[in-house]
């Protein structure tokens, strides 16, 4: 069967440094720093003190105050970035066929604080399991989607893909493959999370994964750099309407970019550390071109998975270098997670948004915090250090990794 085609009609972002997608978008280009000591909960004695939160969120500005009450923080990141999607993407929900139109989206974690507040709760009392009603459907991972497909009657496929950070690209895998065989019209698809909290940062200090650069928080997520420490942690939500290309085309829509393939593979070498000579992500890159019907030459920008740690982006730079060749040189590569930081599962949606507004604006965001060269990297390659750089891009890779050795690639291409 010939496959359909699919093609981005809406973006919502919810991120640390801008909480609407052209909020975000300015921000990225001002190469602002989402990154500052936490507000959450006492840091006092955490090796880490700082993340990327969200600014001036409010979630009662967007939800009912008694809906708010019910959802953990990941899902409320979740129902306003796929709102502003939705808006964005002019569905008109009145005459839209709902059997049609799916919500699947990704989270590597789900509802941290919710579990961690009602362990720590039933660890104070007396031993008598008081929980509140809403523990299990506040926590699930699978809420979100769920709770986007209620509020809008979408009664297509609904489920979340859970693969660490590589998450939200896995869901924008699967929902280009069910319109691609023609088993949807639409679907919303992203991811959120919302870790940074007591567990959450506490669990991946412990790994010695974070950057511990308390004394310039804004300068800590610093991916290629030769000080580079650990990623920092972020929160937020991204989402994604994709549709089919004739459906989109009959009604007028505006049309953002073509989703022309996706990739997966694993690493199968280590739980949190990748192969140091990055088979996994050769692999992945290589799937996802073949998938796309592409040459390496056709590309022109890649927003690296890039999470600041010292063995991933040496990893990741050298598959590139592997399946680029000589063309990897004219590629405009960046990392979006140095002003971000590092979203977990809903990484991927930012990332791709990034991506998509780069083609539409013909602008590539840069790579900030860089001041030191790293002598395992080539310096032949174009980092998009500092200062964004203008092009036109025709072909955008995104790339997202997750710990337990999951890779994802997505593709996007500018519309003839």
């Amino acid at each position: 069967m010939e496959l359909k085609r699919v093609v981005v009609t809406g973006l919502g972002a919810l991120t640390p440094i801008g909480n609407t997608k052209d909020e975000y978008w300015d921000a990225l280009l001002k190469g602002k720093s989402g990154a500052a000591p936490i507000t959450y909960f006492d840091t006092e004695k955490f090796k880490t003190k700082f993340a990327c939160e969200l600014k001036n969120f409010v979630a009662t500005d967007f939800l009912e105050r008694k809906e708010a009450r019910k959802m953990d923080r990941f899902t409320q990141y979740a129902m306003v970035a796929s709102d502003e999607a939705i808006a964005d993407s002019n569905l008109n929900l009145d005459t839209i066929n709902k059997l049609r139109v799916g919500v699947i989206w990704g989270a590597g974690i789900g509802g941290l604080e919710t579990f961690q507040n009602e362990v720590l709760n039933f660890a104070a009392g007396d031993g008598t399991p008081r929980f509140n009603p809403f523990f299990i459907p506040k926590m699930i991972a699978d809420i979100a989607p769920g709770n986007i497909s209620i509020k809008n009657g979408f009664m297509g496929p609904n489920y979340t893909t859970v693969s660490a950070c590589a998450s939200s690209a896995n869901a924008m895998i699967d929902a280009l493959n069910y319109i691609r065989l023609g088993h949807c019209d639409v679907i919303v698809t992203g991811g959120s999370e919302a870790a940074v909290t007591i567990a959450g940062m506490g669990g991946f200090n412990a790994m010695h994964a974070l950057s511990t650069r308390n004394e310039s928080p804004e300068t800590a997520s610093r991916p290629f750099d030769g000080t580079r420490d650990g990623f920092v942690l972020g929160e937020g939500a991204g989402a994604i309407i994709l549709e089919e290309y004739e459906h989109a085309k009959a009604r007028g829509a505006k049309i953002y970019a073509e989703v022309l393939g996706g990739g997966m593979s694993s690493d199968a070498y280590h739980m949190t550390a990748p192969h140091p000579e990055g088979i996994g992500v050769i692999a992945v890159m290589k799937n996802c071109l073949e998938n796309a019907g592409l040459k390496p030459e056709d590309v022109d920008h890649i927003n690296t998975h890039g999470t600041s740690t010292p063995l991933g982006d040496v990893a990741e730079l050298k598959a590139i270098s592997n399946v680029f060749g000589d063309h990897a040189k004219n590629i405009n590569i960046n990392s979006t997670k140095s002003m971000t930081g590092h979203l977990l599962g809903a990484a991927g949606a930012i990332e791709s948004i990034a991506c998509i507004l780069a083609m539409e604006h013909g602008i590539v965001p840069p790579t900030i915090n860089h001041t030191t060269i790293d002598e395992n990297i080539d310096p032949n390659l174009n980092l998009t250090l500092n200062q964004p750089q203008k092009r036109e891009i025709k072909v955008a890779m995104s790339n997202t990794f997750g710990f337990g050795g999951h890779n994802a690639c997505v593709l996007f291409k500018k519309l003839d």
